[in-house]
């Protein structure tokens, strides 16, 4: 049986992280980084502060390793996610098998929330599927989208109206929005919507030093949203966002 911890670690800022993840990550005898690329070296870099801030002691192991690519596929996006998903079940079975010894706890430090669109769970479970016995705990933190809400001081709910969470490939699709976050949308699809009643929340960064917002009516700012956003991500090599789409009449 191994002994593994899934730990929230919040959008970018070392100051979010929980009690009780602080906790875990004195528990955890390997630290499992994945690596993706040097145009995210900085990803890299966070967690290795957060460690230095919550483990200045030492006395653990971080193994780095490169992500696999997740490729185009021909029968579409679902299959893609899906053959990447195999191939990081497979390494996360030889890495836990061969870094985590008898009496020792494994950790992944996780961006945000391990259970709001972060596939290691599922990932695991094909572990599992493998043949491993694992056991684990999922230490919740917070996401960008809470951070997101509380930089631009806006409830997330509104009073008897729900809230939806979609990724930004399925937003042309939404039909009316009237109470929508969108995360995971490289190609701005908001950039196609007309409505003259919808306002924008974004944020780029949440947490971090790069921090960047914008807000205002849909129509008015989203052209300084794709410019700022095209000029973030080529400064840094890297962009994380997400957004609040709210109509406001």
């Amino acid at each position: 049986m191994k002994d593994l911890l899934l730990i929230g670690i919040g959008p970018g800022d070392p100051r979010q992280i929980t009690y009780e993840a602080v906790d875990a990550l004195r528990q955890a005898s390997v630290f499992f980084v994945l690596d993706k690329g040097s145009d995210k070296h900085e990803l890299v870099r966070l967690r290795k502060a957060i460690l230095q801030r919550y483990r200045p002691e030492g006395g653990y192991r971080l193994v780095q390793v490169a992500d696999p690519v997740r490729e185009a596929h021909a029968d579409g996006y679902l299959s893609s996610v899906q053959q990447w998903h195999r191939q990081r079940a497979a390494l996360y079975a030889q890495l836990i098998d061969r870094e985590i010894g008898a009496g020792e706890v494994g950790a992944f430090l996780l961006w945000g929330e391990p259970t709001l669109y972060d596939s290691t769970l599922r990932i695991l479970e094909r572990v599992r599927e493998r043949g491993m016995a694992l056991r684990l705990q999922v230490i919740p933190g917070i996401s960008s989208v809470q951070a997101l809400a509380a930089r631009h001081q806006v409830p997330l709910n509104r009073i008897g109206e729900p809230l939806t969470v979609l990724p930004g490939r399925c937003l042309a699709s939404q039909g009316r929005i009237d109470n929508v976050v969108v995360m995971l949308d490289g190609h701005c699809a908001f950039a196609q919507l007309d409505d003259p009643a919808l306002v924008i929340y974004w944020g780029a960064y949440l947490g971090t030093e790069d921090e960047v917002l914008i807000a205002g009516p849909l129509q008015a700012v989203k052209a300084q949203i794709i410019e700022t956003r095209e000029r973030e991500r080529r400064r840094n090599g890297w962009i994380m966002d997400t957004y609040l789409l709210r109509r406001e009449s």
